[in-house]
Parts: C-alpha cells; sequence; structure tokens
C-alpha cells in the first residue's frame, strides 16, 4: 500500500532509560549502535525510527522480546514520553499537546487493545464494552445501544449479560475488541492481543479481525512476533531489533528482498510460494501486452501453481480487483519462487 497523507507520522523518534537521557542523546555523534549506547548507561528501546502510516493501512511491527515494538506503539499514543524526535497525528505533533488535550485526542481518536484483557470482573459484557463510553459522560440509553452494536459485531450477540468468568479466553478477546470500537477509535493500537490465545482460537481470531477490518476500514498498528501472524494481516511489517527498524516492507518484498541479515534469517524458513502475490512480482508493462487471459494480482504463487505449471506463456498479464490490467508476470520468475529458486 501507497504511504500518502499518513495519519500518523514519527520522524527520527528515540526512547532512552538512564540518567538525563536528552542531554545524553544531544551530544550523540553519528550512529550509534544499540551496545555501544548500552556500555554508556542506557538502554535505547527505540532508536531513531522514521516512520508513515497511511489512513486505513495495516502496520504489523514485529521482532523478539526487547526488540522494542511495544515501546514504539506507546511512544506512538504518547502513553510513554519520547526522548528525542517527533510524533505526529493527522499532523499534529501530540508531544506538544497539553495532557486535556492528549486525554480527549486517545478517547476520540484512538482505540487500544493490549494482550491482557483487563476486563472489569464485576461486570458484564455490555457494561464493559459501554465502560468508555461511560467515561466520556454518554447517557445510559446511547452507550447502552452503541455497546450492543459492537458486541454483535465482534460475534458475541446474546452473551451481553454473561459476566467475563463465564467467557472462553478467545471470548473475553472479543469484549477487549468490542470496548476498543466502541469510541468509534480511527486509529486502532493492538499489542499481541492473541498471543495468549491457544492456536485454533487465534487462527479464529484472525479471521474475526480481517473480517473486522475489511468492514471498517481503521489505521491499524498491531504488534506481534509471529511471523505467521504479521505476514497474514499485514499490509506493510517493520521488522525492529534492538531498538530499531530493520526493514518496513510490505510482506512480499520482506520474503523478496531481506534487506539485512537480520531480516533474512527472520524470512528463510517461509516458504515464499505461499506468502508472494502475482502483484509482488509483478514488473510494469513495456511493449506489447502478452496474450491471454490475466492472473489475479491478488492471488499468491502457491495458489496460482498449476496454471504456472501448464501455462506455456512466458509472461502472464496480471490484473487487480477491478480486472485492470497493472503488469506482467514472468513466468520463469514465478515458477523460482515457487519451485524454491532465486527470484
Amino acid at each position: 500500500m501507497p504511504v500518502s497523507e499518513p495519519v500518523i507520522s514519527c520522524r527520527n523518534v528515540w526512547k532512552l532509560f538512564g540518567p538525563a537521557p536528552e542531554a545524553y542523546l544531544g551530544g550523540l555523534k553519528g550512529d550509534p549502535g544499540f551496545e555501544v549506547i548500552r556500555q554508556a548507561g542506557y538502554i535505547s528501546a527505540v532508536r531513531d525510527v522514521s516512520l508513515d502510516i497511511a489512513r486505513g493501512e495495516m502496520l504489523v511491527i514485529m521482532g523478539l522480546s526487547g526488540s522494542g515494538k511495544s515501546t514504539l506503539v506507546r511512544c506512538l499514543s504518547r502513553l510513554i514520553e519520547i526522548t528525542g524526535g517527533t510524533v505526529s497525528v493527522e499532523g499534529q505533533d501530540i508531544g506538544a499537546l497539553s495532557e486535556t488535550q492528549l486525554i480527549e485526542l486517545r478517547r476520540n481518536k484512538m482505540g487500544m487493545v493490549f494482550q491482557s484483557f483487563g476486563l472489569l470482573p464485576h461486570r458484564t459484557v455490555l457494561e464493559n464494552v459501554a465502560f468508555p463510553l461511560e467515561m466520556r459522560g454518554q447517557n445510559r440509553a446511547t452507550r447502552r445501544k452503541r455497546a450492543l452494536e459492537v458486541i454483535e459485531l465482534v460475534g458475541l450477540g446474546g452473551r451481553e449479560d454473561y459476566f467475563p468468568r463465564e467467557l472462553s479466553g478467545g471470548q473475553q478477546q472479543r469484549v477487549g475488541i468490542a470496548r476498543s470500537l466502541a469510541i468509534e477509535p480511527d486509529i486502532w493500537f493492538l499489542d499481541e492481543p492473541f498471543s495468549a490465545l491457544d492456536p485454533l482460537i487465534r487462527r479464529e481470531m484472525q479471521d474475526e479481525f480481517l473480517r473486522l477490518q475489511g468492514m471498517l476500514g481503521k489505521t491499524i498498528v498491531f504488534i506481534t512476533h509471529d511471523f505467521d501472524e504479521a505476514l497474514r494481516l499485514a499490509d506493510r511489517i517493520a521488522i525492529m531489533k534492538d531498538g530499531a527498524v530493520e526493514q518496513c516492507d510490505t510482506p512480499d518484498q520482506i520474503v523478496l528482498n531481506p534487506a539485512t541479515d537480520y531480516v533474512r534469517k527472520f524470512t528463510e524458513e517461509i516458504e515464499k510460494a505461499r506468502v508472494v502475490h502475482a502483484s509482488g512480482l509483478a514488473r510494469p508493462i513495456n511493449g506489447v501486452m502478452p496474450e491471454g487471459l490475466p492472473v489475479a494480482g491478488k492471488s499468491t504463487i502457491r495458489a496460482l501453481a498449476r496454471q504456472l505449471i501448464d501455462d506455456p506463456r512466458e509472461s502472464l498479464p496480471v490484473a487487480d480487483e477491478a480486472g485492470r490490467i497493472t503488469g506482467v508476470l514472468s513466468r520463469k520468475e514465478a515458477l523460482d519462487v515457487l519451485l524454491g529458486g532465486q527470484a
């Protein structure tokens, strides 16, 4: 997805932990690595990160424990103060907002879901979902109506009078998602929301999440340490290591063209044909258009396997969902991906 008119923009963002971090950051020269900073007595939880996130985009941030992904998201929402750089939301520097303005921004623009469900145990599903609306001061009838709408949206219709203890882990997570959706946020931050769930429920929640995103078109920042989950959900993936972003790109490009050895290690066990789409390999039309029916750009190379093996054409036109020809796919390059060669 092309990044234009970003909803969230961060420029040269740092988060250092240690004594007088602003003064230390101001004295840094060049591009010191994580270890150099650590030896000076500081932890660079976020290190010189610049990112733009477009409206309606799902950016997945991933990395191992301690890579800085959760800290970065807390910087983007100003749950923690940054040491250096700027974070803007819809063109407004959130570091310049007063506490009252920041609270209003979060209440009206941002939804947050974390790994721990954080449900109120003595309140029903309905009361949990309506809670942020209650904090906004909405009257009981209005907040009940909205809460029932989002409860239905996340597939919990009929369970609005249940208490959290009466729900499964997956259902409790749906309550957390419904609660964050109740305020109709434009921006949605999710920090490993499914990691505590067993694999079957996790897959079900991913399906549900993709369905919701297809309906609602939110701008989403989603944290995970699971590369398969990232590949399934993301428009783009940002891979972090030692507080820095190693690469931020589409899943296709992350898999086909890893920017660093660290990213390459993330992708080496991935079956490329399962991830790479025809549109990801397509090249611009240059000269004569190949004859015959086009392939769908959204189809993975694995899904096209039989056609690629049987089709004698050297090049195949690639079409978008509206049927427009957007590029040309080299059959040889696609077969290299399919059979494990070099793209």
